[in-house]
């Protein structure tokens, strides 16, 4: 996982477990299950109770971005024989940028 700490400051505790992510102990987010063909950008943010939440409509707060890159598939076969199938995703590749939470 690629991880962009944005500004100075306490950041949230994540832990990260196999395909997923959980934040503060409190939200979990499985990648593998949000994965599209297509780039997946989340936000996680903390409303005005302090509680954290996915997306911005009801959050006041950033505490940290997911970036999912579009889903990549392997060719196998020829022709008529040719099969194409997801490959699982890699957490190498996603980006998790922090924000202070302060």
């Amino acid at each position: 996982m690629i991880i962009v700490n944005i500004n100075e400051g306490t950041k949230i505790d994540y832990t990260v477990n196999d395909k997923t992510v959980t934040f503060g102990g409190a939200l979990s987010v499985n990648l593998a299950e949000l994965e599209e063909d297509w780039p997946v950008h989340i936000d996680i943010c903390s409303n005005a109770a302090g509680a954290l939440v996915i997306g911005t409509t009801t959050g006041r707060r950033y505490v940290a971005e997911i970036d999912i890159p579009e889903r990549q598939y392997q060719t196998t076969g020829e022709g008529e024989e040719e099969t194409v199938t997801p490959v699982p995703l890699d957490m190498d590749t996603v980006k998790l940028t922090l924000w202070a939470l302060e």
